[in-house]
């Protein structure tokens, strides 16, 4: 009973830091960016693959919304590149863990070319991004993963 509490109290304090973390990074000028409210290119310019800090990426460039449309770019396999897919992870401890064994495949590896795959954030939930090549491998030595929690999107000014 204790071990769940605690477990509770850790989760509620990371998503707490998430949402204030993202909070922090948002301008919160008047109107919209459709650009940047419809589609968000996962990686920016870096787009989809080993090596780089998702997580970071996701802080930074958070917070994002309900029906912000995520878009993972990756190469397709070929002879001088490792694959890459998209997971989503069954919760956080699968997060902390890079653990795909009970993760969804959203996109195998050749659906990132050309426009890429397309995620919707429609439900508020935690979503736990993982790349599932190597069984976890890329999640855990190439820093492919991120969390985000959609949120509302404002109507007005903030003060």
């Amino acid at each position: 009973m204790a071990t769940n509490f605690a477990q509770c109290l850790i989760l509620l304090a990371i998503t707490a830091s998430i949402f204030e973390v993202s909070m922090a990074n948002k301008d919160w000028s008047f109107g919209f960016n459709y650009t940047d409210w419809w589609e968000i290119i996962v990686g920016g310019s870096e787009h989809w693959h080993f090596g780089y800090n998702y997580t970071n990426w996701a802080i930074n460039n958070g917070p994002f919304y309900f029906n912000d449309t995520l878009v993972f770019k990756y190469d397709a396999p070929n002879a001088t590149s490792f694959p890459h897919s998209v997971y989503l992870l069954a919760n956080f401890w699968s997060f902390l863990n890079c653990d795909v064994k009970k993760a969804k495949m959203l996109a195998n590896p050749k659906q990132g070319a050309e426009e890429g795959f397309k995620f919707v954030l429609k439900k508020w939930q935690p979503y736990y991004f993982a790349c599932g090549e190597r069984n976890g491998f890329h999640c855990n030595n190439g820093q492919m993963k991120f969390a985000v929690i959609p949120m509302l999107r404002p109507f007005w000014p903030w003060p």
